[in-house]
């Protein structure tokens, strides 16, 4: 066989062999962390830091409270909660 065929059919082999580990890390690291996410339903994935979070109204951190029912009504239900917990606003974390 010609020397070029070969060294052609190893770069080849090569490059798939790299795009196949490159897309299992891909699907390990960030679509099974993302789908694992979503199923929890009140929790949100976030792409750039890879981070699983979950929502808090501002108002749970700063104490202020939403005044307006329909205001409130909405946040509830953006980020599936049925009702804020009542009492002072927990300290910042330093």
């Amino acid at each position: 066989m010609n020397a070029n065929i070969e060294r052609l059919k190893l770069i080849f082999i090569g490059l798939f062999v790299v795009a196949a580990i490159g897309v299992g890390i891909w699907q390990f690291w960030w679509v099974m962390p993302a789908q694992k996410c979503e199923k929890e339903q009140k929790k949100w994935w976030d792409p750039v830091e890879r981070v699983c979070a979950t929502p808090v109204l501002v108002s749970d951190i700063t104490g202020r409270v939403i005044t307006d029912e329909k205001a409130l009504a909405e946040a509830k239900k953006a980020i599936g909660r049925t009702a804020v917990p009542k009492g002072p606003a927990p300290a910042p974390k330093n």
